[in-house]
This record gives structure tokens, C-alpha cells and sequence, in this order.
């Protein structure tokens, strides 16, 4: 790490406080993770290299983000790890191939973000087992976004590993503190200009003579304490030329400035000078030995390092170090086109083509004039390899840059095409409008044009999945009808898919989407199958798609299950099939933990969740919506709301629940996603009806009714036949019973018994009880205990209004038992008010203690079944050392002393 002086630590007994406690801390046992965030030059590098000192005889690793080098996938990530690999032999065999592959040690499979990032969390756990270890990212926000986003990751999980993980990261006061998206959420420490007296102190030292107390006064306000700034603005200047301070008309932002003082102080250097300056900041790795052979090529010798080093510039040592970013930017953007050419054309034939390629290929590429094919061939083979090694967005860049240097048409074109699939696959949508509008200028062929229009639609979809999504898809998949039906059957089912999320909000997208899918040809793939479904639910209603979506749920495999997860699990719940629910989500869920496999773990996780609710399993639901929680963060998606509110609505947990609802209400109209505002409507009425507020059951019930959502209508009809008994309004409840009826043709467990509860709340007193009865039948059967206890619950309800006290009791202490057992709270209260009437008394629940915390419960659970440690951690991505940590808690606060007791002790509590 570059030395900073002692006295940029000046005023800084704040920040040097907390890094000393985060040291104490990390020395005994726990992780920390620490975000400084400031603006250029407040101090955050010489703090690092503090706590680099002080770590000492710790293990300390160091990694800097260059600006010109973020396009190169896992450059930090690698070098913050290379000190540690030799621990790599004790993590799981998936988890070292992953990084031997994303690192270019090996070739395999490309690794998924999260299977990367559990790795790199198990690498950092092996190397502090014996010593704690400091793990330091300076510049993060010039770091490459594969390294960002793994590195953030990992920082979410360090639990009990004993690691300091540690980014400085710069930010303009503009921002008011906010940092790059990837960071954001971790603890941050603000790294402010000094105070007034230490600015002033800092400042006396440098001035060049006595300066009036009203100018220095003013030269601190206008740099904000900012130390690099105190430091440089003032060289060269005379007291006459201070007089007016830094400012002025027309100043720019405090780094501008900065920079600018540098680049005054680069352009007095001799030719030699500058030019040795211009290829180290061109050379993002600072490796010595590259640099002194490219300025070999250009002529320039060793000498010429003498001036630069005097002024206190750059440290040409092993690794060469600027003595700020500000100077390498000032360096390099100072220079004239024709000298940044010069130095890239240097550094490219001084770098060893087999050993390095892709840098290789990056200087070529930054040294061309004009377009260039051999050199746009070696991007893209370049773009290859990242994409081998699961570097998305690298291969993004590359091809990108590639496109721009080819100079045939045609080629141009397919490689502008390739670089927008790419950033759609790395999940960056910005850049695929431009990219596609680029390859429409070259002779495309008739299945490149169509491309264009998928690519085109699904970056729309993308950024705004509601309103709008439907058609650009539908015209796709139009024009790919006779050159790839496959690939036009699957673009009409994301039409579908979007006209499913849009909702009320695009009422004739489904009909669109209909007439567009009958157009293509058939097809027999499970897509197809799902599509032709979608077709017959459009247009001739729910019940006519039933066979259809149960074949196509027939024919599912599991190399399947991924490619139509949304379609399976929506075909399985739409028929009240809640078994193949729980098998399509529990082989999805599988399957992504098992290959890390982030786009898909982020999906399952949450269907998987809701599938659970309606099983009675409520703290096994809550445990995958936690998990979800840090990947979803990682992957920049939040499809955890509905299935999270749905499980606060059955808790009865009402200000979390309508808390939660809210947010789902106005994001759905914010984004013109109708199914989320159906949603929301169908969990307020459960909620509500839990709560016994039966009018506002029903309205809610009404409202979500106004539109035949997939799936959430049957729910709905459900909520609303109950609620509107209750409520006195007959009529409306009789209604939604007949909306209810075609969903019994289904003849599943879950169908038929919703029609029972219903025809036994709107019938007769004399059938009443016959459909009550079957109703328990048809929910026990089909494992929905969330259904069974409220069936009991209603059937109880009907009996004390009969008179028949003694099968009331029996009937709602079952209901009461098992909705206390669920941790359906507010139905049990209910059961437990009808058994009062009765003449029964019924104790409360009294809080057991001791209670575990939601990631102690986890772990709990999953050591009870016979999970060792290793297979916990890569289950709930954390290392197996915090596994074990959390697991001594666990057993002490359930008084147990090994696992077989773990679940005796949850039965028992």
C-alpha cells in the first residue's frame, strides 16, 4: 500500500476511534464491515493505510479499483484474493472450481455470481481460522462490477469469521454521502472535511508566507477541510495570488481543482517525464516490469522517473503507486489523443500476448486510429473468455468496443447485436436501446432483425415489466414466427407473463397476447404446452386450460423447471395443485443453491415460500424469505413483497402486514404492475378476515375482484365469499360462490374444498355441514393446514350458532391448536373468543423462552435433520465457522448439547 503522510491523519480522532474498535473487535472473534465515503482527497486512503499498520501482525490484503481497468471482470476480486489461495484446497470442490474458473486458473463451467460469492465469504472464513484477517478495497467505486457486487455480498454474510472487510469509497458532496448502488446498506462511516482548526493548521504548513486570517479563513471554507485539497491548491501560488482564495467566477467542483493543480504541476515536467507518467496511467495493474519495457519501446529511459518521484507524484516501486487517483486523472486526461495512443500502442506490444490476451487486446484496442478487424477479433475472443469465466459484464464491454473497431458493416452489426445481449444477460438494460440501434445501421439478416426486436422488448420489459411490456414482446415474437418458432413461442409466453403482471392496468394485453400465440405455429415443447394454456385461459375461460396446464405440468423435467418456473408454479397454483407447487419450487430452489445459479434462486426462494404458508409451515416460509432477502439485494430484484406480506397477513401481525400491503399498492401503481395491486388486495382481506374486520375484508375481497388475475381471482373469490357472509351482504357472497364454481372442475383437493367452504357459508342449514365436513376432508388431504384450521375454525363458528356447544368445542379447539401451532395469531385469537362463548376456558399462549433468532432457528432446524456444517453454510450462504458459532448459541439457549437434541427441544418449547 502507498505510504500517506502522519499529518493527513490530523483531526481525525473520530474515524481512528472507530477503526481501532472495529480491529478490537475482528481480533476477538467477530467479522466487521465498514464502508468510508467521502469525496476525493478527505483522507480515506490514509485511513486504510492506518488500519493496515495497526492490523499488523494480522493477515492483510489490499486491492484498488482504477478506473481503467473496470471492465475487466473479477480484476479486484483477484487480486484481493490471490494472498489466500493457497486455502483454497479446503472449501467444497464446487466452490474451488468456481473461483479457479472465474479467476482463469482452470476452464469449466462459468460460475454464477452467488455460488462466487459463497466461495470467496468460505475463502476469506479458511484463511482467518488462523489469524484474523483485513481485507481492504480502496477507490471501490472505480472497482469492476462482478467484484463490487460479490465483494458486497460477501460483506452481508461475515458473521463470526473473524474478517475486517473494509471499502473506501469516494463520493461528491452532490451525493450527500450516497454511494455506489452495490455498497449501499452496509455500515458506513462519512468522511467529512477536518474542523475549522486542524484546516487551518494543516493549511499553515504549507503556505508560502504570511497570509491575512480573513483569506486563510476563507481558503478553509472553500475547500471544506478537505486535506488533499489544503494541501495541493496553495503550490505554486504566491501570497498575492491567495488573496482571492481557490474560488472565484466560474470554480468547479473541489476535484476538478485538485486535479487541475496536478496537472499543472505534470505539464512543467520535461517530454520524458510526462510521457513515463502517461503510461502508468494507462497501465491499470502498475506491474513494474510492463511499464519499464514500454518505455524502452518509446525511447525513454530510467532517468526520466527522477522528476516525477521529486515532485512527489508517483512511487516506482513494485507495484508502481500514484500518489492520488487525482493524479492518475489528471495524467491522463490531460494528455493529447495522439500520446494516449502512443502509450497503449506501447503497453500492447509490451505485453505478452499468451500470457495476458485480454489486456493485450484492450491496449490494441485503445492504441487503433480507426477501425481495425484484427484488433475488434481479439475483443471478441477476449468477450469469449470473460463470458467462460462468467464475467457478463466484461464481456459486455468488450464486445461493445469491438463492434466500434470493426470495419465491415455486416460484422459490425452482428457484434453490436452480440454486445447487447450480453449487457442483457449481465442485467444492464441501459446500454441495449444504442447497442441494437447501432446494428440496425449494418445489413442485418431476417433472424438478426427479429433479434433485434426480442432484445429490444425484453430490455423494455426489464426496466418496466407493467403497462407497455406486452405489445413490444408480442411484435418480437411476430417476426421470429417463421425462422425460430421456438424462440417465438417463448417470447409470446413472456408476453403472457407481462400482460399476467400488468394486469388491470393492460386489460386487453392478455387477449392481444392470445390471438398473437394462435398466429404462431404449434409446438410441443413444455413452452409451448403452457402457452397453448394461456391461450384457452384467455378466451374461453379457466376451466378450459385446466387439462392443458395439467399436461404441461405432466411433462415438466427438471432441466425444464427453470426455463418456464413462472409458468409452472402459476399452472400448479391456478389448479390448486399445491403438491406440485411445493415439487416444481423445492427442485427449482434445489438446483440453484446447488450451482449458484443467482437469477433463479432469487425467484424460487420466495415461490417456495408462499408455497410453504399454505402448508402450515410458517417458520420454514419466514426462513426462505430471509434468505432471500441479501440475494435479492445482489441480484437487484424484490419479488419477496407479495409472499411476505401474504405471511404477515396469515401471522395476523397487522401494522407489518399493512405496512407491507401499502408498499405493494402504490408500487403496483407506480409501475403499472396490476397482479402486485391484486395482491395486495387479496392479503388485506386475509388479513382482515383474520382480524374479524369483515367489511373491510370485504372491500378489499371486491376490489382485488374488479380484474380475473391469474390465480389470485380463485383467492380472492375465496376471501370474499367469507367476508361478505359475515359482513350481512348475502348476495355479494353468493355471487363469488359462483365465481368460485369452475375452479372445482379442476378436482383438486384445494379447489374442492374452497367450493365446499363456500357452498357451506351461502347454502342451507340442512347441506351446511356435509360441505363443511368435506371441505376438512378435501384440505387434509391435500396437506393445505392453513385451509383445514380455518375450515374447523368457520364449521365451529356455524355449530355454537346452532346450539350444538359440545361439537362447537371440538371442532374449534382443533381449529384453535393447530392455527396456535401454524402461528396463525390472529385466527387462533378468533377460535379462542367462539370457544369463550361456549363456555370453555381457554388459556393464552404464554411467549416461551428462550427464543432464537431467525438465522439461529435456520440452522437449528437444518443441523436437527443431519446437515453437517458445510452443507448448512453453502445452504444459507454463510461459512460453516459462523454455522458452528451460531450453532453453540443455539444449544445453549435451548439447553441441549448436541444435535439429536435440537428437535426434541423445538417439540418440547
Amino acid at each position: 500500500m502507498p505510504h500517506r503522510a502522519k499529518h493527513r491523519l490530523l483531526g481525525r480522532d473520530r474515524e481512528l476511534e472507530v477503526l481501532d474498535r472495529l480491529l478490537r473487535e475482528v481480533r476477538g472473534g467477530c467479522s466487521r464491515v465498514l464502508v468510508l465515503r467521502g469525496e476525493a482527497g478527505v483522507g480515506k486512503s490514509a485511513l486504510l493505510d492506518h488500519l493496515a499498520e495497526q492490523a499488523a501482525p494480522l493477515q492483510t490484503v489490499y486491492a484498488a479499483g482504477v478506473e481503467a481497468e473496470s471492465d475487466f471482470a473479477y480484476s479486484a476480486l483477484q487480486r484481493l484474493c490471490a494472498p489466500l489461495l493457497q486455502h483454497l484446497g479446503r472449501l467444497p470442490e464446487v466452490q474451488q472450481d468456481a473461483l479457479r474458473v472465474a479467476f482463469g486458473l482452470s476452464a469449466g463451467r462459468p460460475p454464477e455470481m452467488l455460488l462466487l460469492g459463497i466461495a470467496v465469504l468460505g475463502l476469506f472464513a479458511e484463511a482467518a481460522a488462523g489469524s484474523p484477517l483485513v481485507c481492504l478495497v480502496d477507490d471501490a467505486q472505480c472497482v469492476d462490477l462482478m467484484s463490487q457486487r460479490i465483494l458486497a455480498f460477501v460483506g452481508r454474510r461475515l458473521d463470526a469469521e473473524s474478517v475486517a472487510l473494509v471499502f473506501a469509497e469516494r463520493t461528491e458532496r452532490s451525493t450527500d454521502g450516497e454511494g455506489a448502488e452495490a455498497l449501499s446498506g452496509l455500515p458506513e462511516l462519512p468522511v467529512r472535511g477536518l474542523a475549522d482548526a486542524d484546516a487551518r493548521a494543516l493549511l499553515d504548513g504549507v503556505l508560502p508566507g504570511p497570509v491575512d486570517a480573513r483569506v486563510r479563513d476563507r481558503i478553509v471554507a472553500e475547500t471544506g477541510g478537505n486535506p488533499l485539497a489544503l494541501l495541493e491548491l496553495p503550490r505554486g501560488l504566491s501570497p498575492a495570488e491567495l488573496a482571492f482564495g481557490f474560488g472565484g467566477p466560474g470554480a468547479g467542483p473541489l476535484a476538478t481543482r485538485v486535479e487541475e493543480g496536478f496537472r499543472r504541476r505534470v505539464d512543467a515536467l520535461p517530454a520524458d517525464t510526462r510521457a513515463l507518467l502517461l503510461v502508468a496511467a494507462v497501465e491499470p495493474v502498475g506491474d513494474a516490469p510492463l511499464l519499464w519495457h514500454a518505455l524502452r519501446l518509446l525511447g525513454i529511459g530510467i532517468e526520466a522517473a527522477a522528476p516525477a518521484e521529486a515532485a512527489d507524484l508517483i512511487t516506482l516501486g513494485a507495484p508502481v503507486r500514484f500518489r492520488h487517483p487525482l493524479v492518475r486523472s489528471a495524467v491522463w486526461r490531460g494528455a493529447d489523443a495522439a500520446a494516449l495512443r502512443a502509450a497503449h500502442r506501447a503497453l500492447a506490444e509490451a505485453t505478452d500476448g499468451g500470457r495476458d490476451p485480454d489486456r493485450r487486446a484492450w491496449h490494441q484496442a485503445h492504441a487503433a486510429v480507426g477501425p481495425d478487424e484484427e484488433v475488434a477479433a481479439a475483443l471478441e475472443r477476449s468477450a469469449d473468455r470473460a463470458l467462460a469465466r462468467g464475467g457478463r459484464a466484461a464481456a459486455a464491454a468488450f464486445l461493445e468496443r469491438a463492434a466500434a473497431l470493426t470495419p465491415g458493416p455486416r460484422e459490425r452489426a452482428r457484434r453490436a447485436l452480440a454486445a447487447a445481449g450480453a449487457h442483457l444477460a449481465a442485467g444492464l438494460p441501459a446500454r441495449v436501446p444504442d447497442l441494437l440501434a447501432a446494428a440496425e445501421l449494418g445489413p442485418l439478416e431476417p433472424l438478426q432483425s427479429a433479434t433485434v426486436s426480442r432484445l429490444r422488448a425484453r430490455a423494455s420489459s426489464m426496466t418496466g415489466p407493467g403497462f407497455g411490456a406486452v405489445q413490444p414482446l408480442l411484435d418480437a415474437a411476430d417476426r421470429l414466427r417463421d425462422l425460430d418458432p421456438a424462440a417465438a413461442r417463448e417470447t409470446c409466453l413472456a408476453a403472457f407473463g407481462a400482460g399476467i403482471w400488468a394486469g388491470r392496468y393492460d386489460e386487453g394485453g392478455l387477449r392481444r397476447a392470445a390471438e398473437a400465440a394462435r398466429a404462431l405455429p404449434p409446438g410441443e415443447e413444455t413452452a409451448g404446452v403452457f402457452l397453448r394454456a394461456l391461450v384457452a385461459w384467455t378466451t374461453d375461460g379457466p376451466a378450459a386450460a385446466f387439462p392443458l396446464l395439467a399436461r404441461a405440468l405432466d411433462r415438466l423435467t427438471d432441466a425444464e423447471d427453470l426455463a418456464v418456473l413462472w409458468p409452472a408454479a402459476n399452472a400448479a397454483v391456478e389448479l390448486g395443485d399445491l403438491r406440485t407447487w411445493l415439487d416444481v419450487t423445492g427442485r427449482a430452489v434445489r438446483f440453484a443453491r446447488e450451482t449458484g445459479t443467482l437469477s433463479v434462486l432469487s425467484t424460487a426462494l420466495p415461490y417456495r415460500a408462499a408455497s410453504l404458508v399454505y402448508t402450515g409451515r410458517f417458520a420454514e416460509a419466514s426462513d426462505l424469505l430471509a434468505e432471500a432477502a441479501p440475494i435479492e439485494e445482489a441480484a437487484g430484484v424484490a419479488t419477496s413483497m407479495v409472499s411476505t406480506a401474504l405471511l404477515s397477513a396469515y401471522q395476523g401481525r397487522e401494522k407489518q402486514a399493512l405496512e407491507l400491503i401499502g408498499a405493494m399498492e402504490r408500487e403496483g401503481e407506480r409501475r403499472g404492475l396490476g397482479r402486485l395491486t391484486a395482491m395486495a388486495a387479496c392479503a388485506r382481506a386475509v388479513l382482515h378476515n383474520g382480524l374479524g374486520n369483515y367489511p373491510l375484508a370485504m372491500e378489499a375481497a371486491l376490489r382485488g375482484g374488479e380484474y380475473q388475475d391469474l390465480v389470485v381471482h380463485h383467492w380472492t373469490c375465496g376471501e370474499l365469499v367469507e367476508a361478505a357472509t359475515r359482513a350481512g351482504r348475502p348476495a355479494v357472497a353468493a355471487e363469488a360462490r359462483e365465481r368460485l364454481a369452475d375452479w372445482g372442475r379442476s378436482g383438486t383437493p384445494w379447489a374442492l374444498g374452497a367450493q365446499a367452504v363456500a357452498d357451506a357459508l351461502t347454502g342451507g342449514p340442512e347441506a351446511a355441514e356435509d360441505r363443511y365436513r368435506e371441505a376438512v376432508g378435501h384440505f387434509g388431504r391435500g396437506g393445505l393446514r392453513v385451509f383445514e384450521a380455518r375450515t374447523r375454525l368457520l364449521f365451529g363458528e356455524w355449530l355454537r350458532r346452532q346450539n350444538r356447544r359440545a361439537q362447537a368445542r371440538t371442532e374449534l379447539r382443533a381449529a384453535h391448536e393447530s392455527a396456535l401451532e401454524i402461528g396463525m395469531e390472529a385466527y387462533a385469537e378468533r377460535a379462542r373468543r367462539e370457544l369463550l362463548a361456549t363456555g370453555e376456558t381457554v388459556r393464552k399462549r404464554t411467549a416461551g423462552a428462550p427464543v432464537l433468532t431467525p438465522q439461529e432457528a435456520r440452522i437449528a432446524r437444518l443441523a436437527a435433520t443431519g446437515h453437517p456444517n458445510a452443507e448448512i453454510g453453502a445452504q444459507l450462504f454463510l461459512s460453516p465457522r459462523t454455522v458452528e458459532w451460531h450453532l453453540r448459541k443455539v444449544f445453549a439457549k435451548l439447553g441441549v448439547s448436541s444435535r439429536r437434541e435440537i428437535e426434541a427441544a423445538f417439540a418440547g418449547r
